[in-house]
């Protein structure tokens, strides 16, 4: 099935959802929080504010009045969007009755059922929503921490470190060095490591063709491994070398003083370094108490954490199986956990949770890639239950109506998240 702006979205209304009758509270209507405005809690927000008709109050709350996705952030790089392109503000979700409200949480009350803010302010919920996306595990790459990231940035949150990874690498020498730290799994968007190392490989090629990437990657193996390789020989011939752990790719530290990186010895003097470090759940969730140490365990029917019934944890944050964390996922997920959430506030039906993520990936000009799967709930996790993937060596058509497919999917997604 070929995506567009309008399959997805008409898609997505297609269930004929029953009209709600709010439960009883002494407090007035229900209350919904969510904390996170990304692609799991702007969902979650706008649908229960939607498909409620007003009888719930949706809180939604996010430090950034513009949300630049990370997803599709690596074709900024590439040449291929423009920085604004990304950019996605509030004003339809606030219109939709949603209450938007620009702060960071900064504590949770399980027992009280609060939620306070930077500001102060102290948000009562029957139900919370966390959707806080990745926070990075300190000392994963020694010699790196946030303070370093002006230096050598991670680009793993949209937004101004994109920006200032690609101001770097329009700023290398002729035949410089750009090296990535790739992440150890689990982390944000498998692919996307590595369609970013093809889309700084597509800028370099235009504009320092001496130039050369270097991937240094803890994992044996990664997604879409023959995909991109395949793409690399083919467009950047001698450009892109990785070494693995079987190289000391697992065994790394940086200077950012210096601008080297140590791989199991040897020293490496680069112009870039692009340190993607390993991850957890945003930091709320931890304040919560709803991680393991690193993410949060949910139960699968419905997103729910297994800390607390009252908690649904979306997106990358949350541990649940076989689906990846990405912007496609959360999006997924908000759903089912919307349609749970209105179900148990407002008495109304709740469907069976069915959950589908696709990936795309572009490794060149009109050469896009992808790889998908759908899942259903079972008792121990989200399980795949069918899956699909592009094959090495298709057409240079179908590989362009690929990358199109891409663009019409994004173009739909962020009218669903964000109400566009």
């Amino acid at each position: 099935m070929t995506l567009d702006r309008r399959t997805f979205i008409g898609s997505a209304a297609a269930t004929v959802l029953s009209a709600p009758m709010v439960r009883g509270a002494a407090h007035g209507r229900p209350k919904v929080v969510v904390i996170g405005g990304g692609a799991g809690g702007a969902t979650a927000a706008r649908y229960i504010a939607k498909d409620s008709e007003g009888q719930i109050d949706v809180t939604l709350v996010e430090p950034t009045r513009t949300y630049y996705t990370c997803f599709f952030s690596n074709l900024y790089l590439g040449g291929f969007k423009e920085f604004d392109d990304l950019g996605h503000t509030y004003g339809s979700l606030a219109a939709s009755g949603v209450n938007v409200v620009h702060d960071w949480a900064v504590g949770v009350d399980r027992d009280a059922k609060t939620v306070t803010l930077g500001s102060g302010a102290v948000l009562s919920y029957d139900k919370l929503i966390l959707s806080p996306g990745i926070d990075f595990i300190e000392g994963s790459v020694p010699g790196w921490d946030i303070s370093a990231q002006n230096r050598m940035p991670h680009a793993y949150k949209g937004g101004s470190q994109t920006q200032l990874l690609k101001a770097q690498i329009e700023a290398m020498p002729q035949g410089g060095l750009f090296v990535m730290v790739a992440p150890p799994n689990p982390y944000r968007c498998p692919p996307g490591p590595y369609e970013r190392v093809s889309m700084v490989a597509w800028h370099l090629k235009q504009t320092n063709p001496t130039a050369k990437i270097l991937i240094v990657d803890p994992k044996e193996s990664y997604s879409k491994q023959a995909l991109f390789e395949e793409g690399w020989q083919a467009h950047y011939g001698g450009m892109i070398d990785r070494l693995g752990p079987d190289f000391g790719a697992a065994n790394v530290s940086v200077n950012p003083a210096e601008m080297t990186v140590d791989i199991d010895g040897q020293v490496e003097t680069a112009d870039v370094v692009n340190v993607i470090p390993a991850q957890k759940a945003g930091h709320i969730a931890e304040v919560a108490g709803v991680t393991d140490g690193n993410w949060a365990p949910v139960n699968a029917a419905d997103m729910s954490s297994k800390a607390d019934p009252d908690i649904h944890v979306l997106g990358d944050a949350a541990a649940q199986g076989d689906m990846p964390k990405s912007g496609f996922s959360a999006n997924s997920q908000a759903k089912v956990a919307a349609n749970a959430i209105r179900g148990a506030l407002t008495e109304s039906r709740v469907f069976p949770a069915k959950y589908s993520n696709t990936c795309w990936s572009l490794i060149a000009e009109n050469d896009g890639v992808k790889v998908g799967a759908s899942y259903e709930p079972t008792p121990e996790k989200i399980a795949s239950t069918d899956s699909f993937i592009s094959q090495t060596g298709e057409d240079a058509a179908l590989r362009k109506a690929t990358y199109e497919e891409s663009e019409g999917w994004y173009a739909g997604i962020t009218a669903d998240i964000f109400g566009g």
